[in-house]
């Protein structure tokens, strides 16, 4: 199930989850850091969702109170419970 979220509070506008059977197919992010988010979206896919949702929660960029991974987390979290 390919999934849209809205990120706040980061620099990313909106990132594109596909998760099927709890399993992260794909992630397309825009915005934000190209290449650390890049590097994110590779070692998160074929991941189980849950396990990145563990990982990525709670991560925070500089006094921000969330970061782009957080967010992902997030989305990822919605996407889990939309499916």
């Amino acid at each position: 199930m390919r999934y849209t979220y809205l990120p706040r509070g980061v620099c990313s506008r909106r990132m594109d989850v596909d998760v099927e059977d709890g399993k992260i197919r794909s992630v397309e992010i825009l915005g934000g850091c190209d290449g650390n988010l890049k590097g994110i979206t590779k070692l998160v896919q074929g991941m189980d969702a849950q396990r990145a949702i563990d990982l990525l929660s709670g991560i925070r960029c500089g006094f921000k109170e969330t970061s782009c991974p957080d967010q992902l987390a997030k989305a990822l979290r919605q996407a889990l419970d939309q499916g």
